[in-house]
């Protein structure tokens, strides 16, 4: 297949099928079929969200002449963790604050740009959004995009016009959209996060993806019962609940891992937290708190419920199910079953009949000891004793951070193996130094009825390994160590192929029987996008976005060691063929940051303790924890402008760099701001200190 390209004027370069070629008409019909891997057409490729290719020019035998073929520079973007999709030689991505490009998928050459906006829409809301998004949606000739500020946008895939906008969220409240949009029957649905900056209600919505126009809206968690319930199904959920709990919001926000599964037209919706992640302040007394941390299947047409399992009921501990939901025909007990596989922050991995909700079986996939075990005949956990800190603080794995994020794991039916991105870290579960009954829930600052944020995470306090699952045997088959501790999701071929991208930027392919190594290619900055692949001109590529970025780069030392320093390195889109001789352009070598400490700089230490608080509730989710960057946000120790208060006014309580992502904070009093930056000065001059202390 070729393409022809005309200019349309004002920049715009429209792109066309040479006359006698077929264009690929994206719907139910190629989104539910394997096809023939000459495209990449949704977020795990198909329906299916295997993100397995059948694809086998690029093999275990061919791999080792895999090389460059072109690279695209993206020089005003910073974290991207998103998803391609490449439909009939174009290749589609969301960069950051969703700015969406087309390009030749054969050439990189850039056929047109979409600018949402999203700083400029969020206002007020920047101080709760990042720069990242998860990807795109494709349906019927347009690209749907989800912008940081809460809109959806659908846009002619051939032009990048776009064709109609909604808004998704009330914009008084501090919710964002980081996730992939996903497209059936027509539709289009999406959720969003903001659990830990609001009092949140989650809920998913399903639009018209040719108007933009409301479908339906299912609702995660029930809202006060004076106002009565939007369904049988939230009636059913406030008999969990305890409390007062609306006041608080809920949570059970849906931000990623929704799956359409067209065997039983239904929606499989992984819900989220609750809100705040306390159970003790939200629901005080107990209860399973429905719907959080679940899968909920929903019926396609009208939204309605269908029937759910619940993964960590009462949660408390951040351990949400957002992750991707992955379906797959599994053979149990000589019968084959339409089963869905889950692996969520809680550290199970769950096989699941997505007929009727039924738990098929949960072993543990990493080191998780907040229970013993699932109970089969009952599907509920195990808990461990003194897991809840109930007596006010307890370390318990996984961390909030989760033993799988939300980098997606991939399936190959041939080896019958998940590929799974996994952290072994534990956190510090504490409560004690907080008033229970005085807890407000936060408003466009961060508040979770947890310490949260006051502290730096050592560099070797986590890990990470790329692991093989069985999902009958529910055993490891292999492993291999990655580095710590936020590594980005797979991609598994017919090739017997495993890629991964990798934190110290490292790009590898793996033999997906026995996990051997079996190529790679350092890139120069870490990876915390998934790769895709697909043919054009019977060719086969393998496309990756190179940028460091997402939620990991928050915990401090344990993201900051590798070097990726914020606007230090390069961002590019690289593709990949065989035989292909194209040089990785040079990157700097990692650089650490080197904080400041002026001697005649007076450290005020109870000015510093409160800074330390204001810090935690505004500042870490962008500058890292204990004032240590993992590379979202410039590195506060070395920055010269958290050194006298003219200047740190000037940024943050008036909002100079506004522009450039970075918020305003006009309710700060001069005192407030001075309380920063002697927490910035105090916390520099200690992390010198211990580097200049005797080993």
């Amino acid at each position: 297949m070729k393409l022809r390209f005309r200019w349309a004027g004002a920049g715009v370069l429209i792109f066309a099928l040479q006359a006698g070629a077929a264009e690929t008409v994206v719907n139910d019909a190629t989104l539910s079929v394997e096809g023939d891997g000459s495209n990449w057409l949704a977020y795990g490729r198909n329906y299916s969200e295997q993100r397995y290719s059948p694809l086998d020019q690029i093999n275990t035998e061919t791999v080792s002449r895999l090389g460059v073929a072109w690279v695209m520079e993206l020089p005003s973007d910073k974290a991207l963790v998103g998803t391609p999709l490449v439909v009939d030689g174009v290749l589609f991505f969301t960069g950051s604050f969703s700015v969406t490009r087309a390009v030749d998928a054969k050439t990189g050459k850039l056929l047109w740009e979409y600018d949402p906006k999203s700083v400029e829409h969020a206002g007020a809301r920047l101080r709760n959004l990042w720069d990242q998004n998860k990807g795109l949606a494709y349906w019927n000739g347009k690209v749907i995009i989800s912008t940081i500020d809460g809109r959806l946008v659908g846009l002619n895939a051939k032009t990048g016009e776009k064709i109609w906008e909604t808004m998704t969220i009330d914009p008084r409240r501090a919710f964002y959209i980081t996730g992939a949009p996903k497209v059936f029957k027509g539709k289009v649905i999406i959720g969003n996060g903001g659990t830990e900056q609001e009092a949140a209600r989650g809920y998913v919505t399903a639009y018209d993806a040719d108007t933009g126009e409301q479908a339906w809206r299912f609702w995660v968690v029930p809202g006060n019962p004076a106002d009565g319930f939007e369904s049988e199904a939230m009636e059913m959920a406030a008999k969990t609940w305890n409390g007062e709990w609306w006041k608080f919001g809920g949570g059970g926000n849906t931000w990623n891992g929704i799956t359409y599964d067209p065997d039983f037209d239904q929606l499989l919706i992984g819900t989220g937290n609750g809100s705040p992640w306390n159970q003790k302040i939200r629901s005080p007394g107990g209860g399973d708190n429905l719907f959080l941390c679940s899968i909920v299947a929903l019926d396609a047409d009208t939204g309605d419920y269908k029937w759910h399992y619940q993964t960590v009921p009462g949660e408390t501990w951040d351990y949400n199910s957002n992750m991707d939901i992955v379906l797959a025909d599994l053979k149990y007990g000589g019968q084959s079953i339409k089963a869905l596989m889950h692996a969520p922050k809680n550290g199970f991995f769950y096989v699941i009949n997505r007929a009727n909700g039924e738990l098929l079986s949960a072993e543990k996939f990493a080191k998780a000891t907040w229970a013993s075990h699932i109970d089969l005949k009952s599907g509920r956990p195990v808990e461990m004793a003194g897991a809840r800190y109930e007596d006010g603080e307890e370390l318990v794995w996984p961390s909030p951070f989760g033993a799988h994020s939300w980098h997606a794991m991939s399936y190959n039916p041939n080896t019958g193996l998940v590929y799974i991105p996994t952290i072994e870290m534990p956190a510090s579960f504490k409560d004690s130094g907080i008033d229970l009954r005085a807890f407000k829930s936060p408003h466009m600052n961060t508040a979770v009825g947890v310490e949260f944020g006051t502290g730096d995470t050592a560099v070797d306090y986590g890990s990470g390994r790329l692991q093989a699952w069985d999902p009958i045997k529910q055993a490891m088959v292999w492993e291999q160590p990655l580095p710590p501790q936020w590594n980005p999701g797979t991609m598994t071929t017919k090739g017997n192929l495993v890629f991964e991208g990798r934190a110290d930027g490292r790009f590898v392919a793996y033999h997906a029987e026995t996990g051997e190594p079996v190529w790679s290619l350092e890139l120069g900055v870490g990876i915390s996008a998934p790769p895709v692949t697909y043919t054009v001109e019977g060719k086969q590529y393998v496309s990756l976005l190179v940028g460091w970025g997402g939620a990991g780069l928050i915990a401090g030392s344990i993201a900051a060691q590798h070097g990726w320093k914020y606007k230090a390195h390069p961002r590019r889109l690289y593709t990949f063929a065989l035989d292909a001789k194209q040089p990785v352009p040079p990157s700097p070598p990692p650089v650490l940051a080197m904080p400041l400490d002026p001697p005649e700089f007076k450290v005020d230490d109870a000015l510093a303790e409160s800074g330390k608080a204001l810090y935690a509730e505004n500042c870490f989710l962008c500058h890292g924890g204990g004032v240590v960057s993992g590379g979202l946000a410039p590195d506060l120790r070395e920055s010269p402008i958290a050194l006298t208060l003219a200047s740190f006014k000037e940024v943050v309580v008036n909002g100079s760099l506004a522009p450039n992502g970075m918020p305003r904070f006009q309710e700060f009093s001069d005192e407030q701001a001075s309380a920063l930056i002697h927490y910035i000065r105090q916390t520099a001059r200690q992390n010198l200190a211990d580097q200049r202390a005797p080993k």
